[in-house]
C-alpha cells in the first residue's frame, strides 16, 4: 500500500494497527474503513481522519438495511447509501473484532483497498485489530 511508505505531509500523526504480532506504522492522515455485514451482505463504510486529538469518525454510509445496521433518524439516501455524519469526539483507540463470517475488515486510502491481513502482511484471523495515532517510538 503507498500509504504505508509515503509521508502523509504533516509531520505530525500517523495511524497505527495493532496486531497480536506486532504494530504496523500508515502516514496517512484520512481513509475509508469498510467491512461486509455477516448476514445481510451489504457494505458498511466509515470515512476516519487521524488527528492528534484521536481518530475522528468524519461520515458513516451503509449500503442497505439490516439486522444490527439501520441508519440513524437523520441519515439521507444519496446514491443508494444512507449516508450520516456522527457526532463522536475524537477516539484515542478504535477496537476492530472479526467474527470470521463476512470477511475482513478493508482499509481504503487514495482509491486503493486492503484487508487487515495484506496491510500488517500476515493473516489477522479472529484477533483484534486496535487502530490509534502512532507514537513517536511507533513511526
Amino acid at each position: 500500500m503507498a500509504a504505508a511508505s509515503a509521508g502523509n505531509g504533516r509531520g505530525g500523526v500517523s495511524l497505527c494497527l495493532a496486531t497480536a504480532t506486532g504494530v504496523k506504522a500508515l502516514a496517512l492522515s484520512a481513509f475509508t474503513l469498510v467491512w461486509t455485514h455477516s448476514i445481510a451482505k451489504v457494505d458498511w463504510q466509515e470515512d476516519w481522519r487521524v488527528t492528534p486529538a484521536g481518530l475522528e469518525l468524519v461520515q458513516a454510509r451503509v449500503k442497505g438495511t439490516g439486522p444490527g445496521m439501520e441508519p440513524p433518524p437523520e441519515a439521507r439516501l444519496v446514491d443508494g447509501w444512507f449516508q450520516w455524519r456522527p457526532a463522536r469526539a475524537p477516539m484515542p483507540e478504535v477496537v476492530l473484532g472479526n467474527s470470521g463470517a463476512a470477511g475482513e475488515w478493508r482499509l481504503c486510502h487514495d482509491g486503493v483497498c486492503q484487508t487487515l491481513s495484506e496491510i500488517v502482511g500476515h493473516p489477522i484471523g479472529a484477533n483484534v485489530t486496535k487502530m490509534s495515532i502512532c507514537d513517536e517510538q511507533q513511526k
